[in-house]
């Protein structure tokens, strides 16, 4: 039986089996492809930051905004992008957006000044703040609950990976040319992407036309909430931790949000329903999605620098070193998570992969000056593939399971600011370490300290995700342990008949 796909915002799925129409197949496709589009402009920017703070005389202080500017502008506007996503049409909010993506790249390219550069990476983060929640939601709206969905997820999942491994290559021939050549490739695969999306993806109603409102007051406090939040996880490094400056910028986030609760606990249309913060599974899923991707980019970082400045490789032999971690994730994902959620749950699935990437995390703790790449990166680098594979697609399933249709762009930019919060925060925190650590790093045995002490941060992150994922296979057995309990959301009926021996959550 195959598988249409539904007008995106009409808030229904239709009943369909697990393989996908041609028509569903096609709109995947150009999702998918906005989504590789996004991941390779991440990790092109990665493998080009040293070439980048040679040309514009960027110190790593500074160079670190390359990256952070960006974060600051996808984590400051994702609520606002997912609740636009659900008023004004998802189809609508993702054209416009990946329009803005075209522009802010293009002028990344033509960027003379390291302000510069860093502004246009801030807007490029915004219009990614739009597109990302539609994008996601457009999925969980138009495919069934269950193994078809799960199928779409894990596709577009594996999708992030071959865009996020084929960046790191790409992204370093082109370096080798020129840094701005990573700004300009995005502008030429967005405009393709926008030609297929306008053809492919259906016009639907707005939802804000059946009398739902705009929370105003609601947006404007979580997005300065989340934006400050953001400054002042990238700037504490620098400010110092225990500063006024950073301990005052903590307590406006506070202040922030304890206003945005007030306002959604009394307006008819929230932006974020309150209640949707007291499911134990979404909490869960964004602690998850907040260290499984800030643990891989602090660890990233750190990496790029450790093996281009102490090692003395070049971008592109970088980005080699590295990609085997999304070809892990691009061949495995959409051919053994699926099935894996549906014999066993969610939760077991993403315990498996915050297993896999502690123990990838705690072999490069065996980094020296010249660690051999066969026996310890390339190990870990698998190991952070399978991680991945296991934990990014079924993370992205309970973070919107059991939401209503009308919300899924909110309950989709939940979960993406949660996956932005995480690099914001952890790269702060590496950084931290690394400068606590080595100092000005005059000599390569203080650089090599500093690095091996910022990779114990991505450890103790994955840690947290997998203490995090086991307090909801413990709450899983004791719901099967209740008679009459129905199977939690995304479970399938073959695994739901087990839920004592393999609970879903």
């Amino acid at each position: 039986m195959t598988s249409t796909a539904v007008p995106p915002d009409s808030g229904t799925a239709s009943d369909v089996g697990d393989s996908l129409s041609g028509r569903a197949w096609a709109m995947l496709l150009v999702l998918c492809g906005a989504l590789f589009l996004d991941a390779l402009d991440v990790s092109m920017k990665g493998v080009a930051l040293p070439a980048i703070s040679a040309d514009l005389n960027l110190p790593p202080s500074s160079l670190q905004w390359v990256v952070s500017g960006y974060v600051l502008g996808f984590g400051g506007f994702l609520l606002l992008g997912g609740r636009a996503a659900d008023l004004l049409g998802r189809r609508r909010v993702f054209l416009g957006s990946l329009l803005a993506f075209l522009v802010t790249s293009a002028l990344g390219g033509l960027a003379t000044s390291g302000e510069a550069l860093v502004a246009t990476r801030f807007l490029t983060g915004v219009s990614a703040a739009f597109s990302a929640p539609a994008g996601l939601s457009i999925i969980t709206t138009s495919f069934a609950e269950g193994a078809t969905r799960n199928r779409a997820l894990a596709i577009y999942t594996a999708t992030g990976a071959s865009g996020f491994a084929s960046g790191l290559v790409v992204g370093g021939l082109l370096t080798d040319l020129s840094w701005r050549w990573v700004f300009f490739l995005p502008v030429v695969l967005a405009c393709l992407t926008l030609a297929g999306a306008v053809r492919l993806i259906p016009r639907s109603p707005v939802a804000g036309g059946a009398g739902r409102g705009f929370d105003v007051a609601g947006a404007v406090t979580v997005t300065a909430a989340m934006l400050l939040l953001v400054f002042t996880l990238v700037e504490a490094p620098a400010r110092g931790w225990a500063s006024a400056r950073t301990l005052a910028s903590f307590g406006g986030v506070v202040l922030l949000l304890a206003a945005f609760a007030a306002i959604e606990s009394r307006t008819a249309d929230p932006l974020l329903r309150l209640s949707l913060l007291r499911s134990a599974p979404v909490i869960r899923a964004n602690v998850g999605a907040l260290v499984l991707v800030g643990s891989w980019v602090g660890c990233l970082f750190v990496l790029t620098l450790y093996l281009q400045e102490m090692r003395g490789w070049s971008a592109l032999a970088t980005g080699l070193a590295v990609c085997p971690s999304g070809i892990v994730v691009a061949l495995l994902a959409p051919r053994i998570a699926p099935p894996l959620i549906g014999r066993f749950g969610t939760t077991p699935v993403i315990l498996a992969g915050f297993a896999c990437l502690a123990a990838a995390y705690a072999v490069l703790q065996l980094l020296r000056v010249d660690t051999p790449y066969a026996t310890v990166l390339l190990p870990a680098f698998l190991l952070v593939g399978l991680g991945f594979t296991f934990a990014y697609g079924p993370l992205n399933v309970v973070a919107t399971s059991g939401v209503p249709a009308a919300e899924h762009g909110v309950a989709g930019g939940l979960v993406n600011t949660s996956f932005q919060l995480g690099p914001a925060l952890l790269l702060a925190a590496v950084t931290a370490v690394d400068d606590a650590v080595a100092g000005d790093a005059a000599t390569t045995s203080a650089a090599l300290a500093g690095y091996r002490a910022a990779l114990v941060v991505p450890l103790v992150a994955s840690l947290v995700g997998l203490v995090a994922t086991a307090t909801g296979l413990r709450a899983g057995r004791r719901r099967a342990r209740r008679p009459g309990q129905a199977p939690p959301a995304g479970c399938s009926p073959r695994s739901a008949s087990r839920m004592a021996a393999s609970p879903c959550r």
